[in-house]
């Protein structure tokens, strides 16, 4: 490529930058834009090319920038740029997602095992096409740079002229507004660069320890255990205790005490939901969370998990998968029954009266469901087996969801099993997921839509009860609930007394 050999001026380059990547970045940003406007009307033009205009010159502008105030760490700077929106449109076009400040902190909080999960061909060309083989021309690219006066010139000029284009479009300033979150989500590379920084100007902003709640006080001597299970992109409709038609709860659907409640999350990705699970109200803030609190006051606390993001966890007992698979035997051990493993020992072997024990699931993680559960699980074929979701029937992709549904009744139905053992024991498990799921619906996959434009099927969770005969705990009959109830029931069924229990979201009479 003569590019490559021969000199090129730097605006040139920098345009041609922007150039290249409108074209291979900008894609969903538009499509968004089509599907938001009347691109018929004399708005929805001036919208149109008002974006175009800024998309290409804004970027030029900031490449223009970058190659002259910082030369070869400037062309770094870009090659990353290039490669992270290579991999992040693969996202956004196969999965429906949007690079938001809670995407990116989804991502940052995501593991190896997980990340692995994603990989397909497809990511590898998107990476090699779009990011890779400009990153080679940026890289070998000879550029000539103007003076200091000519470089203020340019830069006066572009300012105004992008002034000058946006006060032109002023009258369409609401609808910007309105829509900036998923508009600031699809634009490339400052989708992920400025919701980045953001999250770690939040994350400096918040406590650097957690904001203890008031001591608690244990009003009884029963011995009482809740087993709070924290489902993983769980959606409340593929589950037939809620009249799915597809019958993925043969085990719960027949065991007597078993109660299930409406629920939503309160945000559509792992660490937000879970974040909202475990404390006593939903806020911004770091407060101290359930299992914390209620170790720091006298109650035996147990963390068993195959996930991650959760808030810190200050207890003895937390257990990873690696830690409960060195005694497990069998088949299930490579999945989440290894949460169960001695679990019911565990919990006879407790000195305390009050036990409070936390399963963190993964079951229903995607996009590789059809790997979240033991093969004789696959009750509905056939499943999808691509982490390219869209390549997969509607029928496949639900099935292999559906599948982990099925596991996790098992799971549920264990748990239950185990506590009606400890006789000795008030019993009560709780079920709860982080947030939903969806499985194509309006070509959108998995999770992790900003709340405000999320369809129901990523916040609309199940919510299911089960209490031992003994525990003399009746539910209330109110059916919509939300994941701050778990906090004040698990304080109300172990029978602990704080200044922030709130009865009104309590489950038990």
């Amino acid at each position: 490529m003569r590019l490559l050999k021969d000199n090129i001026k730097i605006v040139h380059f920098s345009l041609l930058l922007s150039c290249l990547n409108f074209l291979f970045f900008h894609f969903p940003f538009f499509k968004f834009i089509f599907t938001n406007v009347d691109y018929k009307s004399f708005n929805g033009i001036t919208i149109i090319i008002c974006f175009i205009i800024l998309a290409v010159v804004a970027n030029a502008f900031a490449f223009f920038l970058l190659l002259f105030l910082l030369r070869f760490v400037g062309k770094i700077i870009l090659v990353l740029f290039f490669v992270v929106s290579a991999i992040a449109v693969y996202f956004i076009n196969t999965y429906g997602v949007i690079i938001d400040g809670g995407m990116v902190g989804n991502v940052l909080n995501t593991n190896y095992t997980e990340a692995a999960g994603f990989f397909s061909i497809k990511l590898l060309l998107y990476a090699i096409v779009l990011g890779v083989i400009p990153a080679i021309i940026i890289i070998k690219a000879q550029i000539v740079y103007v003076t200091f006066k000519r470089f203020l010139a340019i830069t006066s000029a572009t300012l105004l002229f992008m002034l000058i284009v946006v006060f032109a479009n002023a009258q369409n300033w609401l609808w910007v507004d309105k829509n900036s979150p998923v508009l600031g989500g699809l634009a490339m590379p400052w989708s992920y660069t400025v919701n980045l920084s953001l999250h770690y100007i939040h994350k400096q902003q918040e406590n650097e320890k957690e904001i203890l709640l008031p001591d608690a006080t244990i009003k009884d001597n029963q011995k009482s255990v809740v087993v709070l299970v924290i489902g993983e992109s769980a959606r409340r409709e593929n589950f037939s205790l809620y009249g799915y038609s597809k019958n993925t709860n043969p085990l719960l659907s027949k065991t007597p005490g078993v109660f299930h409640f409406n629920a939503t999350s309160c945000a559509t990705y792992t660490t937000a939901g879970v974040k909202c699970i475990l404390e006593h109200k939903n806020t911004g803030d770091l407060y101290e969370i359930l299992p914390n609190y209620l170790y720091r006051n006298g109650v035996e606390v147990a963390w068993r998990t195959t996930n991650w993001g959760e808030p810190p966890v200050h207890i003895k007992n937390y257990l990873g998968k690696d830690a409960l698979m060195k005694d497990c035997k069998g088949e299930g051990c490579e999945y989440d029954e290894v949460l169960l493993n001695n679990l019911k020992e565990q919990i006879a072997a407790s000195t305390k009266n009050k036990v409070l024990i936390i399963l963190h699931t993964s079951t229903s993680h995607g996009p590789e469901y059809s790997k979240k559960y033991p093969p004789q699980f696959e009750t509905f074929k056939p499943v999808c087996n691509s982490v390219e979701l869209a390549k997969c029937s509607t029928t496949e992709l639900v099935n292999a969801y559906d599948n982990t549904i099925g596991y996790t009744d098992y799971i549920l139905y264990n748990v239950i099993e185990d506590l009606k053992q400890l006789k000795e024991y008030r019993s009560a498990m709780i079920f709860v997921s982080d947030h939903g799921e969806s499985l194509g619906e309006k070509n959108l996959y998995m999770h992790g839509m900003p709340l405000r434009l999320a369809p129901k099927q990523q916040y609309e969770i199940p919510f299911i009860v089960w209490t031992s005969d003994n525990s003399l705990k009746q539910l209330n009959t109110e059916n919509s609930l939300s994941q701050e109830y778990v906090f004040h029931s698990v304080l109300n069924f172990l029978g602990i007394q704080s200044p922030v229990y709130n009865e009104e979201l309590n489950i038990f009479k």
